[in-house]
């Protein structure tokens, strides 16, 4: 809401609030806690399965040491970006180029290019079922029609899904 000034020589003047009081603003940075909250604490049960996984591949790995000098070593941030995206697949049920967008963005989680290109090469997600639960809730949440919810899941400003992950979603939505 913006506030009507009028000086002493009868010009209207409109104060707009300051851009940290406006409610885009507010939302952004909820948002912003929410999603790195979110992906702080993703992890718990995926660690135990990774360690077991690990563990199974160290073990055979001991016996041949030419196939371990072969698979390279992953830094810390290369896992950190894989496991933020696998809490976004799984949790969020977000597209391979929303999750991209999302662990670059200096708004996001400011990984660098390669380390997200790495997290979504390596993700494991069903990215069909993410554009089906995505269209799910918009029909359930914003009964948005048919051809509005294929539009959003596409949409460059959306969901960035693929058109075949759309048409499957929009295909198994009443199931």
């Amino acid at each position: 809401m913006s506030k009507k000034i009028t000086d002493e020589n009868g010009n209207t003047y409109v104060q707009k609030k300051p851009f940290y009081k406006r409610v885009w603003f507010i939302v952004l940075v909820v948002l912003s806690i929410v999603i790195g909250a979110v992906s702080t604490m993703g992890g718990g049960k995926d660690d135990s399965a990774t360690k077991v996984s690990n563990s199974k591949t160290s073990s055979s790995t001991k016996s041949s040491s030419s196939s371990s000098s072969s698979k390279p070593k992953v830094s810390a941030e290369f896992t950190a970006a894989l496991k933020s995206a696998e809490t976004y697949a799984s949790t969020m049920h977000m597209s391979k180029a929303a999750i991209y967008d999302q662990l670059t963005a200096d708004a996001g989680n400011k990984f660098p290019e390669d380390a997200a290109q790495y997290a979504i090469d390596n993700v494991k997600a069903d990215w069909n079922k993410n554009a089906l639960e995505t269209a799910k809730t918009y029909q359930n949440d914003m009964n948005m029609s048919t051809e509005a919810i294929r539009d959003q899941l596409t949409s460059e400003h959306g969901n960035k899904f693929t058109s075949e992950e759309a048409d499957y979603a929009v295909q198994h939505l009443n199931e």
